[in-house]
């Protein structure tokens, strides 16, 4: 069994799609309903829109540098005992309500086999 973290992506407000961390390592992808919207636009250059997921074995830039940096990270890895090698975990928890367009909600866990 593995247990795969999932989390919304939302860019301004509106689902713009779905990131998952699994043992392969990441996996971004536009939701339908968000590529079909005429205002749609990328959450970043290096994750255009398209239909097809993005993968990589390491949390992608985009979403790496929503996590806190310095003294706020500090802060969030003390008050909620965060293991900084653990970037989806940082993510879900430091970047729900970002200073920003972007956000990331967790959607709870589900067990896969």
């Amino acid at each position: 069994m593995i247990m795969a973290r999932k989390a919304e992506v939302r860019l301004f407000g509106k689902k713009a799609g779905l990131l998952t961390e699994d043992e392969n390592g990441y996996t971004f992808q536009y939701s339908a309903d968000y590529m079909k919207s005429p205002d749609a636009i990328p959450v970043s250059r290096l994750l255009p829109l398209q239909a097809e997921p993005f993968f990589n074995r390491v949390l992608f830039p985009f979403f790496d540098g929503l996590i806190p940096e310095g003294w706020l990270l500090e802060i969030a890895q003390k008050n909620w005992k965060l293991d900084p090698r653990d970037r989806m975990g940082l993510l879900l928890a430091c970047c729900r309500d970002c200073v920003g367009a972007a956000s990331v909600c967790e959607i709870s866990n589900e067990v896969e086999s």
